[in-house]
């Protein structure tokens, strides 16, 4: 526990004063004396920037262009936003980022093109127990998943690879409940040692923390944009392929835009070639040019200044914590250095779920609940002020104090 005296509100709001980012919370559509929102880790704010881009493509390209508008506008749109997304926020070069389908279709799609790729027919997958659901499902469909205990570090992967009979390291770079940031050169180096390819997951990452896929040698990532990147609900996701591995993995879902020829539309399926061939069918277009606001807006602001205040912000909740809600029962499950922290911080408690439910319905704060005891209160630099993070914390107190949230049920919601 911190010993740090807890900072009062107004020194929150002198940090909110001296902030160099505070502008960028104008870009947003916001709810004048709405609720404090932490849950863009979940679901990003809406830039105002995509209102206008998409009401231009609908109305301009859409409504006018109609179908000439693939010719001119959209076809390209996948590996356009890809390079832009690279380049800004992935530390990846041009040609190895595609924008297409889900997280989950990606994940599938670059796991099994990594087995089917082992040329000894090795089909071991290292994944750690807490790795999102999702990835834990596909991968387990598969191959052989040998699990290694939550958020690992480099010598836990050291062990599971020690055999030498492991094809794939798969690993979220930022743990969905936890918020611990992995070791993304030391775990992908020794992966590589081991004759292991690694596939990371960077939906919690991607926006909130710098990330070098190019220097830390990572071979294949995915990841969704409607997180920290703020692309919008069901926003097109991205996969990245390290540029040498492009043409010996073999995409297994056959889809006329990986295709070669695509308009020839001969009998036989011929992979394009580089990153297209990893694309599959018809692009989301309003979705795509979401996704290049977003990553627009964050690309303006930096990662750089966007990591640093995502830092003070989360140091911000976790000396709070300690000094006002450990006392009734929380524990702060988010590590405390900084190299092993994203963006999000989660607070244990045995009654997480019905204080959630007493933040959102009575105390107008939006954080979100994961099983089986945490609330995540989502700090994203680009449009959180340190004021909310204050606030945030104290009606928590509040909640928890006053028991606030005994009046709520146990029973779960479908969304939590």
């Amino acid at each position: 526990m911190s010993a740090t005296p807890a900072p009062t509100r107004a020194e929150a709001a002198a940090l909110d004063a001296a902030d160099g980012l505070a502008s960028f919370r104008d870009r947003f559509l916001l709810d004048d004396g709405g609720p404090i929102y932490l849950d863009g880790h979940s679901l990003g704010r809406l830039p105002r920037a995509t209102i206008e881009r998409i009401g231009r493509t609908v109305v301009d390209e859409w409504g006018r262009g109609l179908v000439r508008s693939w010719g001119s506008e959209w076809i390209d749109l996948p590996r356009t936003v890809g390079d832009r997304l690279a380049a800004t926020v992935l530390g990846a070069r041009s040609g190895e980022v595609l924008v297409a389908d889900s997280t989950s279709v990606n994940l599938y799609k670059l796991a099994r093109a990594a087995l089917d790729a082992d040329p000894s027919g090795r089909r071991v997958i290292v994944t750690d127990r807490a790795n999102f659901p999702t990835d834990r499902y596909i991968l387990e469909g598969l191959g052989e998943v040998r699990f290694v205990d939550d958020d690992p570090d480099a010598s836990a992967i050291a062990s599971a690879t020690s055999a030498g009979d492991v094809a794939l390291v798969s690993l979220s770079l930022v743990a969905y409940r936890s918020g611990a940031l992995l070791d993304l050169t030391g775990i992908t180096a020794i992966a590589r040692a081991a004759g292991a390819m690694t596939l990371w997951d960077l939906s919690h990452a991607a926006g909130a923390v710098p990330i070098d896929l190019e220097g830390a040698g990572v071979d294949l990532a995915v990841g969704c944009t409607y997180k920290y990147l703020n692309a919008g609900p069901g926003a097109p996701a991205f996969l990245y392929v390290r540029q040498d591995q492009q043409g010996r993995l073999v995409q297994p879902i056959r889809g006329w835009f990986g295709a070669a020829a695509q308009f020839a539309m001969g009998p036989v399926y011929e992979p394009a070639d580089g990153i297209d061939r990893f694309a599959v069918g018809t692009p989301p277009v309003l979705g795509l040019v979401a996704v290049d606001e977003g990553v627009g807006v964050i690309a303006e602001a930096g990662i750089e200044a966007l990591r640093r205040k995502s830092l003070a912000l989360t140091d911000l909740v976790i000396t709070l914590a300690d000094q006002h809600l450990a006392p009734l029962g929380f524990d702060v499950g988010t590590p405390r250095a900084h190299h092993q922290r994203g963006s999000h911080v989660a607070l244990r408690h045995p009654q997480a779920w019905r204080l959630c439910r007493a933040l959102i319905e009575d105390l107008g704060v939006v954080p979100d609940f994961r099983e089986p005891d945490v609330i995540r209160f989502g700090l994203t630099a680009v449009n959180t002020r340190f004021v909310d993070a204050w606030d945030a914390v104290d009606r928590l107190r509040r909640a928890a104090d006053e028991r606030a949230f005994e009046r709520f049920p146990v029973e779960r919601t479908r969304v939590t």
